[in-house]
């Protein structure tokens, strides 16, 4: 299976799923993934997370409308309820979640992996700088909300996250793999999909703007009066009409006095490190991109990155009603075949490589 890792953009839906339908959704992503894991081992199952495409078919078997924003934070969360007790089976570990609960995931990931003896600590930063990577150095006007991180007992990792936009009330998927990412900082996204582009975006993280990212990190090891009085300069130019920042409205001189404090005291070697600076956010950045390119000729990627079917219905009845029955039946199918195989009789799994070999013909 390619590596293929990107966004995906989708309308806002407000409410929830029913109880009875998001228990339901527990058991079956269980089954799914311990399917799934037995069939092709975690990683595998990482790969297919980090697929946009793959995700979306994965909600809509779970129940859930293929277009609604919903379905990110609810399939996650059915993965995080429904494997929670289970990693010995599944070796998936699930950390993050929507809101309150995205802020608990450093505590989380150091807890995993404290029990599977890795590094805690570069687990966390790859949380941050991934969360970091889609609020700040790719700027398309989402705002992070959500961010699930799964985790294999060997170390490998995807993360799962979405943004809202508050303009135009439409959410937007990120998904990251950790093993395809080779720099955080230079197309961590190996593929972008998505129904809508922004025509106002500054992606620092585009192959297109690496000698940006080489100016800001030098910037950024600069003195920070010579950096003020570049920006005083900047001040008084009438600034093309792309840049998505109006100087004397969206930087504060002050607060930008402060962080180049830091950074100077820092040194950063390079960009990555610059963004990984605590007080180093979407301001930040911008300044540093309009200095770059105004000051030092270079410029930073202004262009957006971003360029199924149901089984058991849909949550709001699209295109028909959540068949109970069915899905019951689906989630015993399923557990029954991992327990059939975990004692050495694969048949019920035989059927699915079959099925999945016809589906292919």
């Amino acid at each position: 299976m390619a590596h293929r890792t990107g966004t995906a953009t989708l309308p806002l839906h407000t409410g929830r799923a029913p109880r009875w339908l998001f228990q339901r959704m527990t058991a079956l992503s269980r089954a799914l993934t311990e399917t799934i894991v037995i069939e092709h081992g975690p990683s595998a199952f990482l790969q297919r997370l980090s697929d946009p495409f793959w995700f979306q078919a994965f909600g809509c078997v779970l129940g859930f409308d293929w277009h609604s924003s919903g379905v990110t934070t609810t399939v996650c969360g059915a993965l995080k309820q429904g494997l929670a007790g289970a990693e010995m089976d599944t070796s998936i570990y699930v950390a993050g979640g929507k809101g309150r609960a995205s802020r608990k995931t450093p505590d989380e990931l150091r807890e995993h992996a404290s029990r599977l003896g890795l590094d805690g600590d570069s687990l966390v930063y790859a949380s941050r700088l991934s969360a970091k990577v889609d609020s700040a150095a790719l700027q398309d006007g989402y705002q992070i909300y959500h961010h699930s991180f799964f985790l294999t007992p060997a170390g490998k990792w995807a993360v799962v996250q979405q943004g809202m936009h508050e303009y135009t009330r439409s959410a937007r998927r990120y998904h990251w793999l950790g093993e395809s990412v080779t720099d955080f900082v230079c197309e961590p996204h190996a593929a972008i999909c998505s129904e809508r582009t922004e025509q106002t975006v500054l992606d620092f993280v585009a192959r297109d703007s690496a000698d940006a990212r080489a100016a800001a990190a030098e910037i950024a090891r600069e003195k920070p009066g010579t950096v003020q009085r570049e920006m005083a300069d900047l001040l008084t130019l009438e600034l093309p009409a792309r840049h998505n920042v109006d100087l004397r409205l969206d930087i504060a001189p002050r607060n930008l006095g402060k962080v180049l404090i830091t950074t100077y005291e820092a040194q950063p070697k390079d960009f990555e490190a610059l963004l990984a600076l605590k007080g180093v956010g979407a301001k930040s950045v911008r300044a540093l991109a309009l200095i770059a390119e105004l000051v030092h000729g270079k410029p930073a990627s202004h262009r957006d990155p971003a360029r199924f079917s149901f089984v058991h219905g849909g949550k709001d009845g699209h295109p028909y009603p959540v068949d109970r029955q069915a899905y019951d039946r689906s989630i015993e199918w399923l557990r029954d075949a991992v327990g059939r195989a975990r004692i050495g009789h694969s048949d019920r799994l035989a059927a699915l490589r079959r099925l999945a070999t016809w589906e292919a013909a």
